[in-house]
């Protein structure tokens, strides 16, 4: 019986797919709006550009959650677009968007940021499902 394994190609796919959906995302579709919703003075950021940390941190948080999500969809032998969509839209919705329209109530954060934030995660980690949902790979 053939058993479904992690297809690493399409990892790193997804992780090339969210990474073009994070510059897109907090660029030309939300990027004025974030920035002015946590403060940041564009013309600040561009005379003082963040370090390699900033970036380093973000390819990991980008390459964890796809691998986590890769290696569940084998356990729950997720074997359709669909599906993969479906659960990596539900495990953002629980573990993420929810906890993050918390941190910001409490925070007293601007809820449009909440959506923002929290948003990019629905969108990214549904696409990322629906990749790895679609592009499987099984044992010989």
């Amino acid at each position: 019986m053939k058993e479904m394994k992690i297809n690493h190609l399409a990892v790193w796919a997804g992780v090339v797919l969210l990474t073009a959906l994070g510059f897109l995302w907090y660029g030309p579709l939300f990027g004025e709006q974030w920035m002015g919703l946590v403060g940041l003075d564009p013309e600040k950021v561009a005379a003082n550009p963040p370090g390699a940390g900033i970036w380093i941190t973000n390819l990991i948080a980008t390459i964890v959650p796809v691998y986590v999500l890769a290696w569940l969809f084998t356990k729950l032998k997720v074997e359709s677009p669909l599906a993969g969509a479906g659960y990596g839209f539900l495990i953002a919705f629980a573990f993420i968007m929810l906890s993050t329209m918390t941190s910001d109530m409490f925070a007293q954060n601007p809820y449009a940021l909440s959506w923002i934030t929290g948003g990019f995660s629905l969108a990214a980690l549904t696409l990322a499902g629906l990749l790895l949902g679609a592009w499987r790979k099984y044992t010989a």
